[in-house]
C-alpha cells in the first residue's frame, strides 16, 4: 500500500525555497526588484549576496533555517543577484550549488515527503512495494532519462538499470540525486534571461562585487572552461607557429602579437608570463609591452579582455598556417583549444 505524500511546512520551504508552494510563505507576495533595495528588506538583500557568494566560494548554498521568512525570500533575490552579474559562470554555479545542498538535505527526508518533493516537478515516482527487489522507489523512465543526461558513471545507463513496465528502480540516494538534477535545471532555466533588464545602481553594485569575488577565487580562465595550467599540445597550428616564433626572438607582426597575446591571457597565462615571452625580442620595451599585454589582459583601461581575431580574420592577414583536420571544424582559435583538451 502506497504512503500518502507529506504536505511541506515553512521550515520545509526554507530549506528548499524553489518550490511551488514558495510563493505563500514569501513575504512579499510580489517582489518586484526595486523593491529589493527598500530598507526593510535589508536582510533579505544581504542573505540572497550571501547565498551567491557561498556558491562561488564552496560550490555550496547553506541553510540558516532559524530565520525563515529571510531564508525563503532570499532565494528570489539571489537570482536577481546570480542575473545581474551577466556571468554564465555565476548562474550555474549557483544553480549547482543550491541543487548540491538539496541532495544533502534530501537523503535524509521520509519517503513520504520525498514522494511530495518529485509531485512538485510532476514525477511519476511510487515506492517499491516487492520486498524481494532492494530499491526503495521506482521512476518512470522518461523522467530519469531526463534527469540522467549529465551524469557521467556506468550505473546511470538505462541499460544497466533494473526496468519493470516503464519504471526504473533506485535507491534513496539515487532519487535524491535525480532530484537535485531537475533543481539543477530548474534554477537554470530560471537563471536563463535573454534580456537583461535595468536594475538598481545598488543591485548593479552587488553583482560588480560578486564577479570580482569570482575572478579572484576562480579565475577567469578557469572561469570559461579552461584548465589551470595552460596545455601548450593544444595549441591550433597557428598559436603554435607564432609562439614558437617569439620564443625565437623572430619578428612578429602586430596582428600576430596581438593574436598570440589575446590567445594566452584568455586560455590562463598570467600577464607577466606573456610579459616574459617578448624579452628576447631586439625591440623589445617592457613599459610599452606590459601596458600593451595588461592592456588586452584587461588589467587597464577599459578593464575589457580582448579575445583573438576569428579564424577568418587570420586568413585574411596571413596568420593561419597549417591547418589541421579539427581545424576545419572551427571558426576560433580558442574553441579549437577547447576541442583539443576534450580530446
Amino acid at each position: 500500500m502506497q504512503l500518502k505524500t507529506a504536505q511541506f511546512t515553512k521550515n520545509d520551504i526554507a530549506k528548499y525555497p524553489f518550490l511551488k508552494a514558495a510563493t505563500k510563505y514569501m513575504k512579499i507576495p510580489d517582489l518586484k526588484i526595486e523593491d529589493l533595495t527598500s530598507s526593510e528588506l535589508e536582510g533579505i538583500l544581504e542573505r540572497a549576496e550571501e547565498r551567491v557568494e557561498e556558491a562561488i566560494l564552496y560550490a555550496r548554498v547553506s541553510r540558516k533555517l532559524k530565520r525563515e521568512d529571510i531564508e525563503i525570500s532570499s532565494y528570489p533575490a539571489a537570482i536577481v543577484l546570480a542575473t545581474a552579474t551577466g556571468s554564465s559562470f555565476i548562474k550555474k554555479r549557483y544553480a549547482l550549488a543550491e541543487a548540491k545542498q538539496a541532495y544533502e538535505d534530501l537523503k535524509d527526508e521520509p519517503k513520504e515527503k520525498i514522494l511530495r518533493f518529485a509531485q512538485n516537478f510532476a514525477w511519476k515516482l511510487m515506492l517499491n512495494e516487492n520486498s524481494e527487489i532492494p530499491f526503495e522507489f521506482m521512476l518512470g523512465f522518461t523522467s530519469y532519462l531526463r534527469n540522467t543526461t549529465h551524469l557521467r558513471g556506468k550505473k546511470w545507463k538505462l541499460i544497466n538499470r533494473l526496468l519493470s513496465s516503464g519504471n526504473v528502480y533506485l535507491t534513496r540516494n539515487e532519487t535524491a540525486r535525480l532530484l537535485s538534477e531537475e533543481i539543477r535545471r530548474h534554477i537554470e532555466k530560471r537563471l536563463d534571461v535573454e534580456e537583461l533588464p535595468k536594475f538598481p545602481t545598488e543591485i548593479m553594485n552587488i553583482a560588480e562585487k560578486i564577479n570580482k569575488l569570482s575572478v579572484e577565487k576562480i579565475g577567469k580562465a578557469e572561469m570559461e572552461g579552461f584548465p589551470k595550467t595552460v596545455v601548450q599540445t593544444a595549441f591550433p597550428p597557428c598559436i603554435e607557429a607564432l609562439y614558437q616564433t617569439v620564443s625565437a626572438g623572430r619578428h612578429l607582426s602586430h596582428i600576430g602579437r596581438f593574436t598570440l597575446t589575446s590567445f594566452l591571457v584568455n586560455i590562463g597565462m598570467s600577464p607577466e608570463n606573456v610579459i616574459d615571452l617578448f624579452k628576447s625580442f631586439s625591440d623589445y620595451n617592457e613599459r610599452m609591452t606590459r601596458y600593451q599585454v595588461e592592456h588586452i589582459a584587461g588589467d587597464r583601461g577599459s578593464r575589457t579582455r580582448y579575445i583573438p581575431p576569428k579564424c577568418d580574420t587570420l586568413k585574411t592577414h596571413g596568420v593561419c598556417v597549417s591547418p589541421d583536420e579539427l581545424c576545419q571544424m572551427v571558426r576560433h582559435p580558442l574553441r579549437y583549444y577547447r576541442m583539443k583538451l576534450r580530446q
